[in-house]
């Protein structure tokens, strides 16, 4: 029987010269993997519907053997081209997906993921690329997953702490009103990235390109 769920497209690669891997995220499955067969022909049902970030509803069939579903219907909802006008919205999307799956298991829901995930992409086209939008995910992700620091008892300036707090919980229209100065940007940015790498075991790679540099305007052409 087919399972029918929204999701987001985190990830696809080649399983044969025909067939994708799409990784999802999803508000009631979590994350799970599934495989477009033959959606690489020219003249594929598929075809056009399945790239990073699309918003899509989608049936599958769950396979009892493994974790690769077979991916049966795909209508997109979304998608989200809007990041692809900028280069340092796709490193951030891309650094929230690494995030994700270095903190997440498969097929097993975290409530509150999809609409953390889904409203993070919504914001980034909203305004210019900010390292504060990373921390922000940071921390709602720690959040959600039971993680979340106790600022006040962490060695912080009390700005940067306060900055913290309200990250975790305030939405995404209020977070780009924020400004820390460059002082708190650092500092912020340091315990965060100790704190995930000792919880977590390791800093996902896109880190330095989603926080760390100059956002200067970077057009995709």
């Amino acid at each position: 029987m087919d399972q029918r769920t929204p999701g987001l497209i985190l990830r696809t690669r080649a399983l044969t010269e025909t067939s994708l891997i799409v990784h999802w995220v999803t508000p009631d499955l979590g994350r799970i993997a599934t495989v477009a067969k033959g959606a690489l022909r020219p003249k594929s049902p598929f075809r056009g519907k399945l790239d990073l970030f699309y918003l899509c509803d989608f049936s599958f069939h769950r396979s009892r053997r493994s974790e690769l579903h077979n991916l049966h219907e795909v209508s997109v909802l979304d998608f989200h081209s809007g990041l692809r006008r900028e280069l340092g919205y796709l490193q951030q999307a891309s650094y929230f997906t690494q995030l994700v799956e270095q903190t997440t298991e498969s097929d097993s829901p975290v409530p509150g993921l999809f609409e953390l995930f889904l409203s993070a992409l919504k914001s980034l086209t909203e305004a210019s690329p900010q390292a504060l939008t990373v921390y922000a995910f940071e921390t709602k992700l720690l959040h959600q997953l039971g993680l979340k620091p106790d600022f006040r008892k962490a060695q912080l300036s009390p700005g940067s702490a306060e900055i913290l707090e309200r990250i975790t919980s305030a939405n995404w229209t209020a977070i780009q009103r924020i400004k820390p100065s460059q002082s708190q940007d650092g500092e912020i940015g340091k315990f965060l990235a100790g704190f995930i790498q000792y919880h977590v075991g390791k800093l996902p790679r896109g880190r330095p390109a989603a926080a760390g540099f100059e956002y200067q305007s970077k057009k995709i052409v």
